[in-house]
């Protein structure tokens, strides 16, 4: 008798909380809205976005012909040097033997020798920009080591999807955000496209060359960097919301206020730029699409439909 009553509870608790999800369920309503958009002529920007890093376009490292010691800097990172520029004074293993030699005998001995035996210059083989400066004044190295790296100039490495890059020509414009400055904008035109392409995660992308009109001081290399492609620039068309635009057996409609009701009008679609798409045909400038904005309101807010196994909280007196 014991186990009857058990189970007999059971199935009383399932069966109301299963009646409640029912009532709820079959109370939801859903509420549509409209909003109206009237069509006008305006523009759009086509684009294509991609990520990349700053690389130097071309890194040189500079390695002295002989090994010995840097004897005096005067070059720093960041600073832009022209091709045959002094970048520093070194001296060869033999020199700086004899030099620090002379010391020891006095200013007249250490004259004479500086005189007879001069320093030899590093000299920039490029127009560029100093990006590593590995040596210190008074620092020995070997003629393997690389005591300057320029670059000529710096640019992005963009990674661009193979269905886009036939979008994308050498010369177009493009614009650069770097991650680390976020607020500042930098023109820039696309300079080279790869040839050959890379697979990561079976994604095939081509790396694409972006220069900046201008570099900014802050620029440095290795820096995750933005890029907007622009590809092209359309006036006085009609343009919609994606979000407004419906498949109806693969073809694209819009629904069209009529009056006091409103009409799937079929429309033929263009180039999209991500949040709009241009309309071809079906719509004339004037007219006032609708853009639906279903919103659930379910009854199980009321008070009246409360779970009956929520415990109920109590609520508080009026003063």
């Amino acid at each position: 008798m014991k186990k009857k009553f058990i189970i007999a509870g059971i199935i009383i608790v399932l069966s109301a909380t299963l009646a409640f999800i029912f009532k709820i369920k079959s109370t939801n309503k859903k509420i549509t809205e409209y909003n109206e958009i009237t069509m006008e002529k305006s523009e759009m920007i086509f684009s294509i976005q991609s990520t990349g890093s700053v690389q130097p376009e071309n890194k040189l490292e500079i390695k002295p012909p002989i090994a010995g010691r840097v004897e005096d800097i005067l070059t720093d990172e960041g600073n832009e040097v022209k091709k045959g520029q002094i970048l520093a004074w070194m001296s060869s293993t033999e020199r700086a033997a004899l030099i620090d030699a002379a010391i020891s005998k006095g200013r007249k001995e250490l004259k004479r020798w500086e005189e007879m035996y001069k320093p030899t210059p590093i000299i920039a083989p490029i127009n560029g920009t100093i990006i590593q400066r590995n040596v210190e004044a008074g620092q020995v190295f070997s003629n393997s080591d690389a005591v300057f790296v320029m670059s000529n100039r710096l640019t992005v490495k963009a990674l661009v999807d193979e269905t886009d890059i036939a979008e994308i020509k050498t010369g177009k414009p493009a614009l650069i955000v770097l991650d680390a400055y976020p607020d500042q904008t930098i023109s820039a035109k696309v300079s080279k496209i790869a040839f050959d392409a890379q697979t990561v995660n079976n994604v095939t992308t081509y790396t694409v060359d972006v220069t900046p009109v201008k570099t900014p001081g802050f620029m440095r290399s290795g820096m995750t960097a933005n890029v907007t492609f622009f590809i092209k620039e359309k006036k006085d068309l009609l343009k919609v919301p994606n979000d407004t635009l419906k498949v109806s057996e693969n073809d694209f409609y819009v629904l069209v206020k009529n009056g006091e009701k409103h009409e799937k009008r079929f429309v033929k679609t263009g180039l999209s730029d991500g949040n709009f798409t241009e309309i071809l045909n079906g719509l004339t400038e004037g007219d006032v699409i609708l853009s639906e904005q279903v919103t659930d309101m379910g009854e199980a807010t009321d008070p009246k439909s409360r779970n009956p196994f929520m415990p109920v909280r109590p609520g508080r007196r009026k003063r």
